[in-house]
């Protein structure tokens, strides 16, 4: 027999969903089922969470405890950047692929970047900012009337500023001065005030 259930414990589940619909029971019923919860609840909740993105397919994140489920969205660069573009309301059900051809400024491009960079690898914000480039170029938008590939071009020249983020700074340099300044006094048996011993 399985393990029994504790209702207290923390189970965090992702679910791709289209915002402010309430989705098919069936689709939810395999994932939540043996947690104890009622799916078409659930479907609710989820389409009360994401009425801010009507409309757009966006990752859900649900975490479940005491056999209640908190709704939050996880935001993708894609579902951002169809965002940022503010387009009309579609039926998704009579309107098939749906060509995104907008125009987005830098700097809400700029701004989704920051949004996005706890997922980047990059190790500048400029680096951030190709990346959501890259993702606006695949949705097939414009930024500031220009190709996200051109834009893309002038950032590496360097003809396009974008700011430096702090988030560099403070997570990598300032820890890595700390740890290198600690090792060296290590090293050479310095004591500095007493802190090191």
């Amino acid at each position: 027999m399985p393990p029994k259930f504790d209702p207290s414990e923390v189970k965090i589940i992702y679910l791709r969903a289209t915002g402010g619909e309430v989705g098919a029971s069936s689709a939810l019923a395999p994932k939540i089922g043996p947690l104890g919860l009622s799916p078409k609840k659930v479907g609710e909740d989820i389409a009360k969470g994401t009425k801010d993105w009507k409309g757009l397919r966006v990752t859900v994140q649900l975490t479940i405890q005491n056999r209640q489920a908190q709704v939050s969205v996880v935001p993708s660069a894609s579902s951002l950047v169809i965002k940022a573009l503010n387009e009309p309301l579609r039926d998704r059900k009579k309107e098939k692929n749906i060509k995104h051809t907008g125009n987005v400024s830098l700097e809400a491009i700029i701004e989704i970047a920051r949004t996005m960079r706890f997922k980047s690898l990059a190790r500048e914000l400029s680096g951030t900012v190709k990346e959501i480039l890259g993702t606006a170029f695949s949705v097939g938008c414009t930024v500031d009337g220009k190709n996200p590939k051109d834009l893309c071009h002038e950032i590496d020249a360097g003809e396009v500023e974008i700011p430096v983020s702090t988030f560099f700074f403070f997570f990598f340099a300032i820890p890595i001065f700390l740890l290198t300044s600690f090792l060296f006094c290590r090293r050479n048996k310095f004591n500095f005030c007493g802190l090191f011993q």
